[in-house]
């Protein structure tokens, strides 16, 4: 039986032992506590050290605490008690990287030490034995509670630590996806305080909905967030064995888009990519990539874009001579514009029809069959048209 004391705390079912039975006890108690302490050392093998400094310290003050809290109640069933020290025990064993299973068993032995000396005491000064079981039943209730404290405590570190751990992580993403000038050792060291790796590589995905649910489906290395009002996953080695497989379960059929990989600097380009192929239309396969969209991407004016698409259109062509790569992109706009036409290629370029096939068989076995293909074609003449420097992507 419970009773709830002022306080809202509460207090240990004693209500049914007779006061007097605390003086019967009290001279017990500060031989009791170094008994337990001892006893603790001895069974619970986590504290096989010498229980000295702040833990120990602590632990002692927490039996202390515990015996006269228990003997006070006697006295006054209604009385509060003070549960501190057990959270921060609680707490303290989550600082220490321990799970709980030590203190609590060092509660157990605590109570089985306890009642087997107070037992004794009580016995001899002649304690009826239908008082020394409610005795009996009172520590063990009394322990339960205290390990409650306990638990409770080391669920709010639990929940304190991630919670900063979370805003770290905020920061860490924000910082990724927004500032490409950040100086090297600023991501390193906002990450290494979210504890969290770098990667060389990664992509960004924009999702619809929870961002941090989706990161927490594809496993520790993903960071995922809400960055000016999207929700985007810094998904480290897309391209690497297994990645895709693991993104596609983790989506589950919801809508997101997936930006290209791109070295660190990169992300925040491939950010905004993402968000805006989120955006092009609502139907189609759930995940959009933004390397299968280029053109509709461009046609929104990201000169970024534009770059990343000639990048990946002319690619056949930049291991060429410049006076080379110059003659085959124009005879191959001009074959884009004229539609296959060899001779009206010829004669606006103003060089024999014999000199445009050969220059088209260097063309076709370089771009293979996006030559046939309706999209790629599309794709290269807005490559070729849109001109300036071929950047390319994370190189």
């Amino acid at each position: 039986m419970h009773v709830r004391a002022a306080d809202g705390d509460f207090v240990i079912a004693v209500i049914d032992l007779p006061p007097s039975l605390a003086a019967v006890l009290e001279p017990e108690l500060p031989g009791l506590a170094d008994e337990i302490m001892a006893a603790i050392a001895a069974e619970v093998p986590a504290y096989a050290r010498p229980l000295e400094g702040t833990f120990g310290r602590g632990l002692r003050a927490g039996v202390e605490e515990a015996l006269r809290q228990f003997l006070e109640q006697m006295r006054d069933p209604a009385a509060g008690r003070e549960t501190e020290v057990y959270r921060t025990l609680g707490r303290g064993e989550w600082r220490e990287g321990r799970s709980l299973d030590a203190l609590l068993a060092a509660y157990r032995v605590g109570a089985r030490v306890a009642w087997r000396r107070l037992a004794r005491a009580g016995t001899a000064a002649g304690v009826e034995p239908e008082t020394m079981n409610l005795l009996a039943e009172s520590i063990f209730a009394y322990i339960d509670e205290l390990s409650a404290e306990s638990v409770e405590g080391y669920a709010q570190a639990q929940a304190l630590a991630a919670g900063e751990r979370q805003r770290r992580r905020q920061r860490l993403l924000e910082l990724l996806l927004t500032d490409p000038t950040a100086p090297a050792t600023t991501r390193r060291r906002a990450a290494a305080d979210a504890e969290w790796s770098l990667p060389a590589r990664a992509a960004v995905v924009a999702v619809m909905g929870n961002a941090a649910q989706l990161a927490g489906r594809m496993g520790p290395d993903a960071l995922g967030g809400t960055v000016d009002d999207s929700a985007c996953v810094v998904m480290p080695d897309p391209e690497g064995p297994g990645r895709a497989a693991i993104l596609t379960a983790a989506l589950r059929d919801r809508r997101a888009a997936i930006s290209p990989a791109t070295t660190l600097q990169g992300l925040p380009d491939a950010f905004r990519w993402a968000r805006a192929a989120l955006e092009l239309r609502d139907t189609g396969p759930p995940l959009v990539r933004v390397d299968d969209h280029l053109a509709a991407l461009a046609l929104h004016g990201d000169p970024a874009l534009v770059a990343r698409l000639r990048s990946r259109r002319l690619a056949p062509l930049v291991d060429l001579p410049e006076r080379t790569r110059a003659r085959l992109s124009e005879t191959l706009a001009a074959w884009l514009d004229e539609r296959g036409n060899a001779v009206a290629v010829a004669a606006r370029l103003h060089v024999h029809p014999q000199t445009v096939r050969y220059r088209l068989a260097q063309l076709r076995e370089r771009f293979g069959g996006a030559l046939e293909d309706a999209d790629a074609r599309f794709e290269l003449m807005l490559a070729l048209r849109s001109g300036g420097r071929e950047a390319t992507l994370g190189a």
